[in-house]
């Protein structure tokens, strides 16, 4: 994973630990994760948009 191993990942919670503390963790893990579902939904409806667009000029050049 991003080529970091236990040990490094086990330093970087450490320190996210003494630097936001104990209780503003779960927040901040918290917002995290609503904030990457909201970017893949986003990325999703902006993928089937297109999707539909390209079959919409598909149908319209098949037909003409």
């Amino acid at each position: 994973m991003f080529g970091l191993g236990m040990p490094e990942l086990v330093v970087i919670l450490l320190i996210a630990f003494m630097v936001f503390g104990v209780k503003k963790l779960p927040e901040i893990g918290e917002g995290l994760g609503k904030g990457i579902k909201n970017f893949k939904q986003s990325v999703k409806e902006i993928k089937e948009g297109t999707i539909d667009e390209v079959k919409d000029v598909s149908k319209e050049v098949k037909g003409a």
